[in-house]
């Protein structure tokens, strides 16, 4: 399924710009930057618990949010882009 992650992590301290360091590398370990706090990632049931798990556990919820949406499995009918698109698309095999 596709989710779509936004966070938004108070920088106003040394301990909150490293939330957001983290937080942002947690994202990009299973998904795809799509703009500054805006993430998607493909991920199965199991995946997405462990993931936002780990989320959880690197915000302060008094100062701090998370947003999941998850889209599903049929999201290309959900999904509208306008603008410069991303290099990749989250389906597109990837030869290394």
């Amino acid at each position: 399924m596709l989710v779509l992650i936004t966070y938004d992590v108070n920088t106003e301290t040394a301990a909150g710009k490293r939330r957001l360091r983290k937080v942002a590398k947690m994202c990009v370990n299973y998904g795809q930057r799509v703009q500054n706090s805006v993430f998607e990632c493909l991920l199965d049931a199991s995946q997405y618990a462990v993931f936002k798990a780990k989320l959880l556990e690197l915000i302060d919820p008094k100062t701090d949010s998370l947003r999941f949406y998850q889209l599903g499995n049929n999201y290309r009918r959900k999904v509208e882009h306008f603008g410069c698109a991303p290099l990749l698309s989250q389906d597109d095999v990837l030869l290394i």
